[in-house]
């Protein structure tokens, strides 16, 4: 048998025996054979933000910026550092498999079960075993906590078009704690469901616990893919999805069910380099008790969006948003981690923000991002509201970014 040089060195000092070398070659240990199938991944994010005439405050509170998830001031952040292990499944009708993903950094979801409250935000974004059940093409399932099965955008910003979030992203539950099936009906129609706990204590996340056993988050999504035969539509995917969450609902809802209903697409055009898409969310916060203000009606919040992707080259791209937003009731609420129950548009109001972003990946495994921003209230000045005073300085909100992230 053939040694490498390093066995043959801790064998001539007494480290180890040839023989019991010769015996572990032959057979992996049961965690070396557990591993081997593992890789490891995951990102580090920052950002440097400029906003103009942001230097007043306002009647002490932070200077006046739009509260849509991970809205930063100026200077200089780290936005997050993810690490993640999985070990996909394979192709035998009882795979099994699992997904482990850490986050630290504000953009971490705010999730009380899972998450430290020291500032820092480092917790476990995701944690879920997945099983394969033979039953017709396979059902795949995820038990642990995994991400919302609605949203045209992810938690993740490498796999964003832009850098900012979006006010849809802002309203969607983010990562929940249950039991999820898949099943893949044909190459073009996949339909899921699941059952989670319920909202958490802060935050737009459905990792909560309640000592009512109905208080459970239901939710179901149906993807199409459009096949081969399309033409220059093939691949195009179009998404409907609905969750509906009975008992407390999102921080500042009083102690109603809420509602989240999502409509996506994502579709090719003619033109190869150009993508469109599109995206509806719609949440219903039913505040049974009443909800901010002493309002005991519905609240609830629409949001369209459209999106475009140029592909120039392979290094560079060009991605526009543009999204149109109404309110009704007391209000819509951001649920951040660094905002959460901060009022996003005050009363019954309307809005829209368009963002521009120009990604050149100059470095290799690394995302560089320009992003130009404007949003704009219909109604009163909704940028940086004062909690106390209910006071805010303006109704538009300018915002210039750059963003690197690392990918390994």
């Amino acid at each position: 048998m053939k040694f490498n040089k390093w066995t043959v060195a801790l064998a001539a000092i007494g480290v180890v025996s040839l023989a019991s070398a010769a015996r572990g070659d032959e057979k992996l240990s049961a965690v070396q054979t557990a591993l081997s199938n593992t890789t490891l991944s995951g990102y580090v994010d920052t950002a440097a933000t400029w906003r103009p005439n942001t230097d007043q405050r306002n009647n002490g509170a932070t200077p006046n910026i739009p509260q849509y998830s991970f809205a930063k001031n100026d200077g200089f952040s780290l936005n997050a550092v993810d690490i993640a292990l999985d070990k996909p499944e394979d192709e035998s009708p009882w795979a099994a498999g699992y997904h482990v993903e850490l986050m630290l950094g504000p953009d971490q979801p705010l999730n009380s079960a899972y998450t430290s409250h020291d500032g820092n935000y480092a917790g476990i974004r995701q944690a879920y075993i997945t099983l394969r059940t033979p039953v017709g093409n396979g059902i795949d399932w995820k038990v642990g906590v995994w991400d919302t099965i609605i949203g045209y955008e992810s938690t993740s910003d490498p796999l964003n078009p832009n850098y900012t979030r979006s006010y849809g992203y802002s309203i969607e539950p983010t990562t929940a704690t249950g039991v999820l099936a898949t099943y893949k009906i044909n190459d073009m129609v996949a339909i899921s469901a699941g059952i989670a706990d319920m909202w958490g204590t802060a935050g737009n996340t459905l990792n909560g616990t309640s000592p009512v056993e109905s208080q459970k988050a239901y939710m179901g999504s149906v993807v199409f893919t459009a096949p081969d035969s399309a033409g220059f539509m093939k691949g195009a995917t179009f998404t409907v999805g609905a969750i509906d969450a009975a008992g407390q609902g999102t921080t500042g809802s009083g102690a109603g069910a809420a509602t989240s209903l999502y409509a996506g697409a994502t579709i090719p055009t003619p033109m190869s380099a150009l993508k469109v898409g599109a995206a509806f969310d719609y949440l219903d916060l039913h505040n049974s008790t009443g909800g901010p203000g002493g309002n005991a009606s519905d609240d609830s919040t629409w949001i369209a969006g459209l999106y475009g992707n140029i592909q120039a080259t392979d290094k560079l791209s060009f991605n526009v948003r543009g999204e149109y937003f109404q309110s009704h009731g007391s209000g819509l609420y951001d649920t951040s981690p660094a905002t959460a129950s901060t009022l996003l548009l005050p009363g019954s109001n309307a809005g829209e923000e368009l963002t521009a972003t120009v990604q050149y990946n100059l470095w290799a495994n690394v995302i560089s991002r320009l992003e130009a921003r404007w949003d704009h209230a219909e109604h009163g000045k909704f940028s940086g509201v004062n909690q106390t005073t209910g006071l805010a300085k303006r109704n538009n909100d300018f915002l210039l970014a750059l963003n690197l992230i690392y990918q390994f």
